[in-house]
């Protein structure tokens, strides 16, 4: 418990996965592998949506274009595992988490958009990275624990990097004060999902 409190302070994520989480997640296993390769499809995407939207922006287009390659191997490499599994992909899954999160959007002021954007992945990710590392510490598969455990310092990453991003184009001031609100709807967000063992978030 003390290392999960721990975990949580270091990402700044105000609520902790429900505890039970794990144990859901583990009885259905491929759905939960079939959803993270749709998570890092997504991430490929929303990488790519950066690129083109802010192509202008040098050192976004410079940090953005590894993580989608990143992210793409990311797919494949799950994809791989789901076919040692026998498991297929399926059809595209709603996400009812980043859903949530996009509709606290302020998107009315096109120059202050970028920074919920780039704060919302950095959110994700944060998620992302802390329930990896529930799967890398208590996932009863050895083999996904070890599987795991490689996504989750990614994710760590790739968390920091749009954190990073946020502040080269906005105020610093103005991205914690942001940041911090954002904590606080990720949580009630989170809060307001029922608890799944079949999802990542």
């Amino acid at each position: 418990m003390k290392e999960e409190i721990t975990s949580i302070q270091m990402l700044g994520l105000k609520l902790p996965t429900d505890p039970r989480w794990v144990n859901i997640a583990e009885k259905s296993i491929d759905d939960i592998l079939i959803d993270h390769a749709f998570c890092e499809q997504k991430a490929a995407s929303t990488g790519i949506s950066l690129i083109v939207r802010y192509s202008d922006l040098t050192k976004l287009v410079n940090e953005v274009t590894p993580l989608v390659a990143e992210e793409w191997g990311h797919f494949r490499r799950v994809l791989k595992e789901m076919a040692k599994r026998g498991v297929s992909l399926g059809r595209p899954r709603k996400d009812d988490y980043v859903i949530g999160l996009q509709s606290y959007m302020i998107k009315g002021n096109s120059q202050g958009l970028l920074l919920e954007k780039l704060l919302v992945s950095a959110l994700i990710e944060a998620r992302s990275c802390e329930r990896f590392r529930l799967l890398s510490l208590y996932c009863a598969d050895e083999s996904l624990r070890g599987f795991y455990h490689e996504f989750m310092v990614s994710e760590a990453g790739h968390y920091r990097m749009f954190i990073d991003l946020a502040k080269e184009y906005y105020p610093e001031d103005q991205v914690k004060k942001r940041w911090q609100e954002w904590l606080v709807i990720e949580a009630d967000v989170l809060a307001g999902l029922e608890l799944r063992g079949d999802r990542v978030h």
